[in-house]
């Protein structure tokens, strides 16, 4: 008898359960955005009893890759069953090569925080890239003044490290790199300093 390929293995049936129960939180706040966001830390705690109710186990590591010349912490985000079987997400973010108020140690544990978060965003399907304007109004919500607009405008280079990783990571894993950055441009590109639309711009390559 031949093997069915048409009936889903358990650990994605079990990985479906998973993606459309889960809740993440956001249990951080960026003090000069004024907007919520979930951590990788927060992502683990809320996904850990999904895990034990299915066996399943996840383990997420991290290793430096260097792309275009430039290096990033390449995460990897991997769910197994008892059977053998695994499904796995990758997430990117780019070590800068200094950061106010960071060592060296410190630079490079960031960064492989955000690419961890970033992997299990795409493992568990949940979507990062609105935290900060799905929740900062950017003076939407400000009564009618002729001070609002001025309060409201996005300038040249205001977009936060965060969002930009968050951006980036987004080009990257997309099907159509290209695409993406026409969309990302088409909506950030006015808060994006040369510097941030270069590096943007290279995530298509």
């Amino acid at each position: 008898m031949s093997e069915d390929t048409t009936t889903p293995s358990a650990i994605v049936k079990a990985m479906a359960t998973i993606q459309s129960s889960l809740k993440a939180p956001k249990g951080q706040t960026n003090k000069f955005g004024g907007y919520k966001y979930r951590s990788c830390e927060d992502i683990l705690e809320s996904v850990k009893p999904h895990l034990n109710t299915h066996n399943l186990i996840l383990t997420v590591s991290d290793e430096m890759v260097e792309v275009g010349g430039r290096v990033y912490v390449k995460a990897t985000a991997i769910v197994h069953n008892m059977e053998g079987q695994a499904v796995q997400t990758n997430g990117y973010a780019r070590e800068e090569e200094n950061k106010k108020g960071m060592d060296a140690s410190q630079i490079t544990g960031s960064t492989s925080s955000y690419a961890r978060k970033y992997a299990l965003n795409g493992l568990f399907c949940i979507d990062d890239t609105k935290d900060s304007d799905a929740t900062n109004s950017h003076g939407r919500n400000t009564p009618a003044s002729k001070a609002a607009p001025k309060k409201a405008a996005k300038t040249s280079g205001s977009m936060s490290d965060e969002e930009l990783d968050q951006l980036e990571n987004y080009i990257r894993s997309s099907k159509n790199s290209l695409a993406a950055y026409q969309a990302v441009d088409d909506k950030h590109g006015k808060r994006l300093s040369p510097a941030q639309a270069d590096r943007l711009k290279s995530a298509c390559g």
